[in-house]
C-alpha cells in the first residue's frame, strides 16, 4: 500500500502547488525529460552501459536575495541498473554457450530535493538528496532470467538513499539542459561472488548514475519579476 500510494500523494502536492502564490512569490513548475547512464558499483560489471529513462515533474520555489536560490523537489520515474554484454564462448556437447552476459534493471519512482543557485539568468548550480523507492527489478546472468530476483525477495533494498550534484544552462528561453550525478550512500544490496578456483568475497553495491535531460520551466519570468517588485 505503502509503495503505491506515496508516488500519487507527492504528485498530488506537486501540482496543487505549480501555480500557488507564496508571499507574492510565484512557484516555479518543471517538465522533465532525459536519459541516465549507470552502472552498479561493486557488481563486478564495469562501465556507465546501461541507458535508462528519467522522467517526471517538479517545483521551484524561489528564495534568497533576487531570487537566485531555489528550492527544489522533484518527483521522477527513474530507470537504473547494469549491463555487460557476454564475455566469452564456451563448449558444451558439441555446441557454444555464450556466457559472461549480464543485465540488472531496477525500477524507481524518486524525490530529490535540492538547493539550487543561478547565476546572471543563465547557469544554476545545486546539489542535495534524493530518495527513491524500488517498483520493479529484474535480473539476468548469462541471459537467463534470475527467478529468485524480486521486488519482494530482499535481494535488494525497496529504498536508494543517495547524494546528487546538478548543472543546468539555458538553452532557449524556459529550456534548459541539464546534467546530472547521481551517488547512493547506502547499499542497495550486499552479493557473494565465487571465482572458477572458489574463491569467494563479499561486495556491497551502490547505484552510480549519469543523467542528461532537458527542463522546461513554467512560470519563471513572472516569479523574476515578482522577486524584482517585492525588492524595497
Amino acid at each position: 500500500m505503502f509503495n503505491k500510494t506515496l508516488p500519487a500523494i507527492i504528485l498530488l502536492f506537486l501540482l496543487a502547488t505549480l501555480s500557488y502564490n507564496l508571499k507574492g512569490q510565484i512557484i516555479k513548475g518543471e517538465a522533465l525529460l532525459g536519459m541516465n547512464l549507470t552502472q552498479v558499483d561493486g557488481d563486478e560489471v564495469f562501465g556507465f552501459k546501461k541507458v535508462g529513462a528519467n522522467v517526471g515533474g517538479g517545483i521551484l520555489i524561489p528564495f534568497g536575495e533576487r531570487g537566485r536560490w531555489d528550492a527544489s523537489f522533484e518527483l521522477l520515474y527513474t530507470q537504473k541498473g547494469s549491463w555487460q554484454k557476454a564475455q566469452y564462448n564456451d563448449s558444451l556437447n558439441n555446441g557454444t554457450i555464450i556466457t559472461g552476459e549480464y543485465k540488472l534493471n531496477l525500477h524507481y519512482m524518486e524525490v530529490p530535493v535540492l538547493v539550487m543557485y543561478t547565476d546572471k539568468e543563465f547557469v544554476s548550480l545545486g546539489a542535495g538528496l534524493s530518495w527513491g523507492r524500488l517498483i520493479g527489478v529484474k535480473e539476468w546472468e548469462h541471459g537467463k532470467l534470475v527467478d529468485s530476483t524480486t521486488i519482494n525477495s530482499g535481494t535488494y533494498s525497496k529504498n536508494d538513499f543517495s547524494a546528487l550534484v546538478d548543472f543546468r544552462i539555458r538553452i532557449y528561453k524556459s529550456l534548459k539542459f541539464n546534467l546530472r550525478y547521481q551517488y547512493s550512500f547506502v547499499k542497495i544490496r550486499t552479493r557473494e561472488f565465487e571465482d572458477l578456483a572458489g574463491d569467494t568475497w563479499t561486495r556491497k553495491q551502490y547505484n552510480n548514475v549519469i543523467t542528461f535531460r532537458l527542463i522546461w520551466v513554467f512560470n519563471e519570468e513572472q516569479s523574476r519579476k515578482n522577486f524584482q517588485n517585492a525588492v524595497p
